[in-house]
């Protein structure tokens, strides 16, 4: 789950709009935009507990990695490092403000978040890149062939939608894809213009065209062509060291194949009205029907009080960063102005990137 979840982000520039974008965690929402990092949580008390501060991509001292194809392994990076501040910082204040004294939970660390993101990326890689390899194989096909990288894709796909549906029946994760669902109408309504409340939010659709989910989608899509291309020769004679030597080969692949994906989903972000894009979108659309929920009022407003911090930011990119969090009765109280203008130049952290929602 929590590999997945960390593909699930980061953002796009819109017309005149600032770029934010975010990502579903446990009983909250974090969203980033230009110059922040914000994370709002529901704690057991009711009240919203958020953490705001100044963001600063690697690419505002190292300009060349915003060039096409290379920006996209510079956001599957960050999101990699934001999914694994956010989800511990989202847990922990769940251990924090519980109100059950009888099941008081140590609070995780920064090397025990590591070490579980490790073993679930080193699952996330079996199952979905040396399984779907190993059952291929066992079709007899040569992995020199079209055919191969097909199937191969095929399985692939058929793995990530059986994940999606069983992770969605156990409660938590349900929650969570709630929260997904709340994390989408907070930016629509943003992106439509209307004032950030509840009612606001809640008549916009949860299904968004530059979701995490659609940059899943393309990253098998693009695997296919370009294992096609690129392994269609035979490394070693020996055939089962050949399938073996491949398997390791597609692991550092994957980067070229994320730089692909989020320049198409980037380019279908901007263009998502063209028929011709349709295509790309639209499968997309439908695999968040697994990965995302109705969200309840409450979390719609985690989710608003999220993006009007990381808005807030934008207004105010001197001000003191939150270095602990801040408790909030409810979004009123949140001191959050939208700003209407993106940054200048020099201020935008995020200005070529498309982060998905």
């Amino acid at each position: 789950m929590l590999s997945l979840s960390f593909l699930f982000k980061i953002i796009v520039l819109i017309a005149n709009k600032l770029a934010v974008g975010g990502q579903a965690v446990m009983e909250g929402v974090m969203m980033r935009s230009a110059n922040s990092f914000a994370i709002a949580c529901r704690i057991p008390s009711g009240q919203l507990v958020i953490k705001e501060q100044r963001w600063k991509s690697i690419w505002n001292k190292y300009k060349f990695l915003r060039l096409p194809f290379l920006r996209g392994t510079v956001i599957l990076v960050e999101t990699l490092y934001n999914g694994l501040h956010s989800l511990t910082f989202s847990a922990n204040m769940q251990i924090r403000y519980s109100e059950d004294e009888d099941e008081q939970e140590e609070e995780l660390t920064k090397g025990g978040a590591a070490l579980a993101i490790i073993l679930s990326l080193t699952f996330a890689i079996g199952l979905f890149v040396a399984l779907p390899h190993l059952l291929t194989s066992l079709f007899g096909l040569n992995t020199d062939t079209v055919r191969f990288h097909l199937v191969d894709g095929v399985i692939k796909l058929a793995i990530l939608l059986l994940y999606l549906f069983a992770i969605g029946l156990l409660p938590d994760v349900k929650r969570v894809f709630m929260y997904h669902g709340a994390e989408h109408k907070s930016i629509f309504a943003y992106e439509a213009g209307e004032e950030l409340t509840v009612e606001n939010a809640r008549k916009q659709s949860r299904f968004h065209p530059r979701c995490g989910t659609s940059f899943l989608f393309l990253v098998i899509g693009i695997s296919i062509i370009l294992f096609s291309l690129l392994l269609q020769f035979p490394l070693v004679d020996n055939k089962l060291l050949d399938n073996l030597a491949k398997v390791f080969i597609k692991i550092p692949l994957m980067l070229p194949v994320a730089g692909i994906a989020y320049e198409l989903i980037k380019f279908s972000g901007k263009h998502s009205n063209n028929p011709l894009l349709k295509p790309i979108i639209w499968p997309g659309l439908l695999l968040q029907r697994l990965t995302t929920r109705e969200p309840d009022d409450k979390m719609l407003e985690t989710g608003l009080a999220s993006l009007k911090m990381a808005l807030w930011r934008e207004n105010n990119l001197e001000a003191d960063s939150f270095e602990k969090e801040v408790i909030f009765d409810s979004l009123h109280d949140i001191p959050a102005k939208p700003s209407s203008n993106p940054p200048t130049k020099d201020d935008k952290g995020s200005e070529t990137a498309t982060a998905l929602v």
